[in-house]
């Protein structure tokens, strides 16, 4: 079937959205993919835009796709023991991750900017379980509109939360405990030393956009209100995929695991609201 391409031009920090969707397509091309997603592949034809430029190094679009298997991890856990629950992805860009675990029968929300939402439309038809929500994740009347006290709620926040002023952060997780008392979130986080030299990662610079959040302890975040709790850290030399890889690559991740600085320069954490 023959498509129209779609044109795509974004703000700086929204064009970041293309960096996991090129990756993911990257690797879903190599022989012995360690993450496939054909719905990026897809994609990737049907968007008229030059990926090219946004130069995703090899280890990126490798973190990237890490990154999206072990929070499918989550997601599929929290689904196993909430069948009927609620996930709400923040930021969620042009992710596929409601087709690649629905259990048939959660019930799911994408939330991102009106512009991208818009574009996500030409990929994604909503239904009466599958929702999309165009709304800045700062913007929190979103909140008002989810049945989220019907069931337990998972949130993920994969790839955003780095590009938010602390407070942002602090006042994100404040309002998801208001809301959704005993709900859980994932999400990724860079050090702050990561946050300091990021803007010469290739991808981001490419894209103009600043990084701004990062933390070092997540025992931190408890302090921000009453009742949010560290479950978590995850860090990428614990990827079960990187037996996948080449040598030079299983080395390089094995190395990192012995280093505190490196592991944590970007890990995944999971607390309880």
């Amino acid at each position: 079937m023959a498509y129209e391409k779609q044109n795509i031009l974004f703000k700086k920090e929204q064009e970041t959205l293309l960096i996991p969707l090129c990756s993911k397509a990257i690797e879903s091309r190599q022989p012995n993919p360690i993450f496939f997603d054909q719905k990026s592949l897809d994609m990737l034809d049907r968007i008229k835009y030059d990926f090219p430029r946004l130069k995703v190094p090899r280890k990126t679009s490798l973190m990237v796709c890490m990154r999206a298997a072990k929070i499918d991890d989550y997601t599929r856990s929290f689904l196993s023991q909430h069948p009927e629950g609620i996930v709400l992805h923040l930021g969620c860009g042009l992710d596929s991750r409601f087709s690649r675990v629905d259990n048939g029968q959660v019930i799911w929300f994408d939330l991102d900017m009106p512009d991208v939402i818009e574009l996500r439309k030409k990929f994604y038809d909503e239904s009466n379980r599958y929702h999309m929500i165009a709304s800045s994740v700062t913007d929190f009347s979103w909140a008002d509109i989810l049945p989220l006290h019907a069931q337990p709620a998972l949130v993920i926040a994969e790839g955003l939360l780095m590009y938010l002023k602390e407070e942002d952060v602090k006042t994100l997780f404040q309002k998801l405990h208001q809301k959704i008392p005993g709900s859980s979130i994932v999400f990724d986080a860079f050090s702050t030393m990561t946050v300091k030299g990021v803007k010469y990662q290739p991808s981001i610079k490419s894209t103009g956009a600043l990084v701004h959040w990062g933390i070092d302890n997540p025992r931190e975040i408890e302090q921000w209100t009453e009742g949010i709790r560290f479950v978590e850290e995850w860090f990428f030399s614990q990827s079960e995929t990187i037996a996948k890889l080449g040598l030079a690559y299983r080395l390089t991740f094995k190395l990192a695991g012995f280093f505190k600085a490196a592991n944590k320069a970007h890990r995944i954490l999971y607390f309880k609201l």
